[in-house]
């Protein structure tokens, strides 16, 4: 990863984070990098994608989260803290404040983007979205925060939802949702209107760390 080519998940998290800890993040990032290329590590996995494949299995009922997210830890004990925890908190969505009603549930279309942001030069990846059709073949897509911190404030769920809109122009934003995964929490234009200057926030939030993480970049030199 470098921060102009970033899965929005992830640009959210570090955008968000107070500053010692952004800096943390982003040097972190910054040694990955410079070991990747230097051939000393290997492309690795997404920590969060086993549990996420596991929770859109158990929306179609095609396998219980839970018994899946034991079958995940015992597989690789670091999981052990925080696939709980999602597990709760997607359950407690699912269960109990999801949107729609109308089962069953079928796959939806496949939704994925990059978001070009042409005046810093990068790039805004978009993948893993949960896209859900139901009886009254109405779709809804979600699109899942996983980490543990910083919570997604309103804000951040604005500036999501905004881009959300902007990168997947197919599908309906009424009908989008960010979940946040282990607090079960959702927002979405109904609970949440745009303000008009989430494009505004989002340009210099970015803008920011890119400068951020190019000065920290240049301790590595």
């Amino acid at each position: 990863m470098t921060i102009t080519s970033i899965s929005l998940r992830k640009l959210i998290k570090i955008m968000y984070l107070d500053q010692s800890r952004r800096i943390s993040a982003l040097r972190g990032d910054i040694r990955e990098d410079m070991a990747r290329d230097a051939g000393n590590i290997g492309a690795g996995g997404d920590f969060y994608a086993p549990f996420w494949y596991d929770a859109k299995e158990h929306v179609f009922e095609r396998r219980d989260l839970h018994d899946a997210t034991l079958e995940r830890i015992q597989a690789n004990p670091r999981r052990e803290r925080l696939y709980p925890l999602l597990e709760q908190g997607f359950l407690l969505w699912w269960n109990s404040r999801r949107r729609w009603t109308n089962a069953p549930f079928e796959p939806a279309d496949v939704m994925r983007s990059r978001y070009t942001v042409a005046d810093l030069n990068a790039v805004v990846k978009i993948d893993s979205v949960l896209s859900v059709r139901d009886s009254q073949d109405e779709d809804h897509f979600v699109y899942p925060y996983f980490s543990p911190d910083p919570p997604l404030s309103e804000e951040a769920g604005r500036v999501s939802l905004w881009l959300l809109g902007q990168a997947l122009p197919n599908a309906d934003i009424e009908e989008i949702r960010v979940l946040d995964v282990i607090r079960g929490q959702t927002f979405s234009i109904d609970r949440m209107p745009l303000s008009g200057n989430e494009e505004s926030i989002f340009i210099a939030r970015y803008a920011d760390l890119i400068i951020q993480s190019n000065n920290l970049r240049r301790e590595y030199e």
